[in-house]
């Protein structure tokens, strides 16, 4: 289905409120999905102008309204896994999501045993790649190599009470499609699917199918400002609000009737607050739109400008 045939009636009214902002009118169960307390920040920790420590990021995010954070390490972070979560308990902040290494690995163990410690039940975020296949037997191969790799990450994680959640980051293990049958293949209860929009630009014109396809395993669902061949024409990433189809791209997600996670990024060089709060602009702008007001002026992001 194209977006430009999306049904537009039958909206359900959302409503957005932001720390220190007024509320929106809520008049229904939906009024949560966009809300901050229900939004998740993600890309904020190698990705940030102002290399934020593990304190000055909970405490930022608690500023913000936000109460959900993915945890997007690199090496250098990993002395400091400990501090990380003790200064997201102090803060109030739910550890949603664990960026994790693509095997069960060293690195892996740790963050299961720092995850234990914590008594915390998060998402594991695996990726993946590959050329496409060309054959359905190639196809079948892939798909039980696959589930090999992933299957030892989802026992492991089980046994603690995590789940894993496959992450699109393009390439062959990008495609939903791809995910579903991986997790048919695995048949374990604890596997299911994170879908990124800024990994998901070719995948516009069915979106609505996709989202059908993958609701009933999905664990999270990342937002981003979205124009057509974004990702080819210099836009991968953009403040929500600003992209073209944004409005159509929430309409297909409030109508598709998912209630769970929804993330906001930054995933550039700009300062992470800067760019989560124009997300949470954006969104305050866009709702309005949803429910059929007029939308107001436009909001004016602090941490991009249009090439």
């Amino acid at each position: 289905m194209s977006l430009a045939f999306f049904p537009t009636r039958g909206l359900a009214v959302l409503a957005i409120s932001v720390a220190c902002a007024s509320l929106l009118p809520a008049a229904s169960p939906d009024a949560a999905l966009f809300d901050p307390t229900n939004l998740v920040a993600w890309c904020i920790v190698p990705f940030d102008a102002k290399k934020r420590g593990s304190e000055e990021r909970a405490a930022m995010l608690e500023r913000l309204g936000i109460r959900r954070f993915a945890y997007d390490y690199r090496a250098e972070h990993i002395p400091t896994f400990d501090s990380e979560v003790e200064a997201l308990q102090r803060h109030h902040i739910e550890l949603l999501a664990w960026w994790f290494p693509t095997e069960l690995n060293a690195e892996g163990r740790n963050i299961l045993d720092v995850l234990r410690r914590h008594r915390i039940h998060a998402q594991l975020w695996v990726m993946g790649s590959g050329q496409p296949t060309h054959s359905p037997e190639e196809q079948q191969s892939r798909v039980a190599a696959e589930a090999r790799r992933i299957r030892p990450i989802a026992e492991a994680a089980a046994q603690q009470g995590c789940s894993v959640a496959l992450y699109n980051h393009g390439g062959w293990f990008g495609e939903p499609e791809n995910q579903i049958e991986i997790i048919g293949r695995l048949g374990l209860t604890n596997v299911g699917i994170v879908y990124n929009l800024h990994h998901g630009h070719d995948h516009l014109d069915r979106l609505p199918a996709l989202i059908a396809k993958m609701k009933p395993h999905l664990f999270a669902l990342n937002l981003n400002g979205m124009t057509r061949d974004g990702e080819r024409n210099g836009r991968k990433i953009l403040p929500l609000g600003q992209g073209d189809l944004d409005l159509q791209v929430l309409r297909i997600i409030v109508e598709s009737g998912w209630r769970g996670p929804v993330g906001v990024l930054n995933h550039t060089d700009e300062d992470a607050e800067a760019r989560l709060s124009d997300n949470l602009e954006g969104l305050r702008w866009l709702a309005p739109q949803l429910e059929g007001k007029p939308p107001g002026p436009a909001p004016k992001p602090k941490s991009w400008k249009a090439p």
